[in-house]
């Protein structure tokens, strides 16, 4: 067998001079780990072949092009590619730089590698007998996290990438701040406001920029069909497709809600939908894996009372909110509280929300490697003296059974600050929070 000449030829298109690719730069990074196969993982759309390109710039920027490669295996030519072919593509390579091996680190960025059975096995022998850092990504209908542990045996590290932060999607628009919020005169702070405002109503997803209303919302809806068909229900050979639109409408339409598959089931039924509750866990387990749904659990060290306890369920970005909510409602306070739930998962904080014994509840107690634990409630709208009271008597009470937490209130805009004296709760815009680097505010 030889190499086949689709690969001979992308191998070639991948080696040549290319002019820089246009690109919004994202702020996650791979783990400082060699040795290990970084898996690049995420909902469809959300930029992750762009993110490889990124990493691929980076490395171009500092070593000699050959030394940094990607190559794309979502190609219709490519379709029934068997695993021998990765060793004759390794191979070709090193025939036209043959003074590399063994010599020098190259760095090979693989785009949609799971299209070919058995990749996993290339891979490993490769980071055993070769000087290779490998970095793979693919759809979340094939790879997951759990899974890139499992087959590459311990020697996968997974990277999530998630829709636009509020930074990069300032940073798209070339507008992203150069100052700290102390610093910004009143015309920078109100450009930051009016964008905050439309990044909740938007959302990040990077195609999804600019675009008018109706078009934005028919893309958004798109890519949930897309993960719905092809990260569910083909990989999973679900049947019941009416349910399971049904339960994807369902959990959008109620973001930052407690939900139980109980309830869901209920529910089902009463829509004429017969499904066992098996299944609802099924599937709700399915939307997760394809990074559409995050859940929040009940923060206590209890496992019987976490499970025991609903979970409150979040979008994977505000923009799939107002996509799938026809009411016309205003859901300011759920975008503010998912795009704050996101960011404390970009911060890889550990996050529960927390019921106190008197039955009041604050968002998020979020837990952090290295600055200890932080109660967080956001609020978008304090104009109701009734509700900033209820808001910091829960952050109170919660304070009581976690005294170590830092306690913070996250609102809308400054126009709440007037309203707020709580010498005890760190009050302050969202947007600030989220444009300060953690440990500098």
């Amino acid at each position: 067998m030889t190499l086949n000449p689709v690969l001979a030829e992308k191998l070639s298109a991948a080696l040549a001079p290319t002019p820089p690719f246009a690109l919004t730069r994202r702020d996650a990074r791979l783990p400082a780990v060699p040795g290990k196969v970084h898996a690049v993982i995420g909902m469809r759309r959300a930029g992750k072949t762009t993110f490889l390109r990124q990493l691929l710039e980076e490395r171009r920027a500092v070593l000699p092009a050959e030394r940094a490669l990607y190559l794309s295996f979502d190609d219709d030519r490519l379709a029934g590619l068997e695993r021998d072919q990765l060793g004759f593509l390794l191979e070709e390579y090193y025939r036209r730089y043959p003074s590399l091996r063994g010599r020098e680190t190259v760095h090979c960025y693989l785009d949609e590698i799971q299209l070919v059975p058995g990749w996993e096995r290339f891979v490993r022998r490769v980071l055993d007998s070769e000087k290779v850092e490998i970095a793979v990504s693919g759809s979340s209908a094939r790879m997951l996290s759990r899974e890139v542990h499992t087959s590459l045996r311990g020697r996968g590290m997974a990277t999530v990438i998630r829709p636009f932060s509020f930074r990069e999607f300032l940073r798209h628009r070339g507008e992203e701040p150069t100052k700290g919020p102390r610093q910004w005169r009143p015309a920078e702070r109100s450009l930051v406001e009016k964008r905050f405002r439309e990044f909740l109503v938007e959302g990040g997803f990077p195609e999804a920029q600019g675009l008018p209303p109706a078009l934005r919302i028919e893309l958004l809806q798109g890519y949930v069909d897309g993960v719905l068909f092809r990260d569910v229900v083909e990989r999973y050979g679900v049947s019941q497709v009416a349910a399971l639109r049904w339960l994807v409408r369902q959990c959008l339409r109620n973001p930052a809600g407690s939900f139980s598959a109980h309830r869901l089931h209920q529910d089902l039924k009463a829509q004429g939908h017969g499904v066992a509750k098996d299944a609802v866990h099924a599937m709700l387990g399915h939307l997760l894996d394809a990074f559409l749904l995050g859940t929040v659990p009940l923060a206590t060290d209890s496992e019987r009372r976490r499970n025991s306890n609903p979970r409150k369920l979040y979008p994977a970005d505000p923009g799939l909110i107002k996509a799938f909510d026809a009411s016309g409602r205003a859901n300011a306070g759920r975008a503010l509280e998912t795009v704050v739930l996101n960011e404390l998962e970009r911060r890889k904080a550990e996050v529960g929300y927390v019921k106190t014994d008197d039955g009041l509840e604050v968002d998020f107690l979020a837990r952090h490697l290295a600055a200890g634990e932080e109660l967080i409630q956001v609020c978008a709208d304090l104009s109701a003296p009734e509700t900033l009271s209820r808001e910091l008597r829960a952050l109170m009470a919660a304070a009581k059974e976690h005294p170590r937490a830092a306690r913070r209130l996250l609102v809308l805009d400054r126009d709440a600050l007037a309203r707020v004296s709580a010498p005890a709760v760190k009050v302050q815009p969202a947007y600030e929070w989220l444009l300060t680097p953690p440990g500098e505010d």
